[in-house]
């Protein structure tokens, strides 16, 4: 209590106005800054996380069940009425997937066409990233193409017809290579934007045009669900996988990119090291003011033990103003960084500069755990600085 007392006078006294608080007001602005920074950085990669999760949450369905041994399956061999009726299930669909080779106009490239059903929309649906066009699958039997696919084979609006190769299952010839090739040409209906990876790989068709190219009739490469709002994917996923058998394999949406989430908490972290190694760094400015304030305060040092106070109280002393210093600092810096964090978040005050991304403004999501997690990480350099500095500063102080 009564080094908390000295602390308190030696850092907010009226009557002091020497050098010594005005480099520890420059002290607490100068650790208040990177505090402020990581909340905001985490910030800010939690929001581009959260935006590349929501992209490859339209491509990647809540549960994708697929046979354990072969490509293609027959969908009779699903009770689909059973896991319609599943708790938490809210939709299902079969989908095909085939490499193919795309041309349009004297342009080629090569990407995944995925052959959907009536019933894919309700389990993915693309309203949030169409552009132009519309979903022509129904009726019509048009194509959907990613926006970056699209403009390498210059695809400008929907309407115009593209061709689709794929290879036929069975044996090879080399005699006549075309012959290994099917061939069909739809008409592009519609455009999606996504991120780049998903826009440059995928094109969707009907079920029935991608059977027909690929030579598979009655088969499909998986089926895709949709759970009801709430319902908890671990738990439907032991039901779908219950239903489904020891066939088919059944993977959670985080599992089927579970390496590239993994890589992403890597980068988080790795972040928020190194900007912890900028905060220590700028940390080191409290041992500057600590040290000319202990040279400062050298007559009530030698006062305290005049009057019998043992070196641990004269320690402490000291050890509070830089605890003082750093929880200011840390403090202020955490209410700019959190309240910079959510204005950003709920007002969208910085927008990106380029037009092709789903959202105006920079992406920021600001999570509670973040701030505990920077607070307990500036509370430990706080405690470990301070106590070092004021163990050297007193025990060498030629006033014992």
């Amino acid at each position: 209590m009564l080094s908390r007392f000295f602390a308190r006078r030696y850092l907010f006294s009226p009557d002091s106005r020497s050098v010594v608080n005005l480099i520890s007001g420059v002290s607490v602005a100068a650790v208040a800054m990177p505090v402020a920074a990581m909340i905001v950085l985490l910030s800010v990669f939690n929001g581009f996380e959260s935006l590349v999760r929501s992209m490859y949450s339209a491509f990647d369905a809540e549960l994708t069940v697929t046979p354990v041994r072969g490509r293609t399956f027959a969908p009779a061999q699903l009770d689909t009425a059973a896991l319609a009726r599943a708790e938490g299930v809210g939709a299902l669909s079969f989908v095909l997937e085939q490499e193919v080779l795309v041309e349009h106009d004297g342009r080629q490239a090569t990407a995944t066409l995925r052959g959907v059903d009536g019933a894919y929309f309700d389990v993915l649906p693309l309203d949030g990233a169409l552009r132009g066009g519309g979903a022509g699958l129904d009726g019509d039997g048009r194509l959907i193409l990613g926006q970056a696919l699209a403009s390498r084979l210059r695809i400008r609006r929907d309407g115009e017809p593209v061709d689709l190769y794929a290879v036929r299952p069975g044996g090879f010839s080399s005699l006549l290579p075309m012959a290994n090739y099917s061939r069909a040409q739809i008409a592009a209906g519609g455009f999606f934007s996504l991120d780049l990876d998903t826009e440059r790989r995928y094109l969707l068709a009907p079920l029935a045009v991608a059977q027909e190219l690929s030579g598979r009739d009655g088969r499909v490469s998986a089926l895709v669900v949709r759970l009801l709002p709430g319902a908890d994917a671990a738990a439907a996923k032991r039901v779908v996988g219950r239903i489904a058998g020891s066939d088919f394999r059944v993977a959670t949406r985080h599992e089927l990119r579970a390496s590239f989430y993994r890589i992403m908490t890597y980068e988080k972290w790795g972040i928020f090291c190194i900007a912890l190694l900028v905060m220590i760094v700028a940390s080191f400015s409290v041992v500057g003011a600590l040290a000319m304030l202990v040279v400062e305060k050298r007559r009530d040092i030698a006062t305290l033990r005049a009057l019998g106070a043992p070196t641990a109280l004269v320690r402490s002393i000291f050890r509070c103003e830089g605890l003082l210093i750093c929880a200011w600092g840390g403090a202020i810096g955490a209410v700019l960084g959190v309240g910079a964090s959510l204005a950003q978040q709920h007002l969208g005050l910085i927008e990106l500069p380029s037009d092709s991304f789903l959202t105006k403004s920079y992406p920021v999501e600001f999570r509670p755990g973040d701030l505990a997690a920077v607070v307990a990480a500036f509370a430990a350099v706080a405690l470990v600085l301070s106590h070092l500095t004021v163990r050297s500063l007193v025990k060498n102080h030629p006033i014992r």
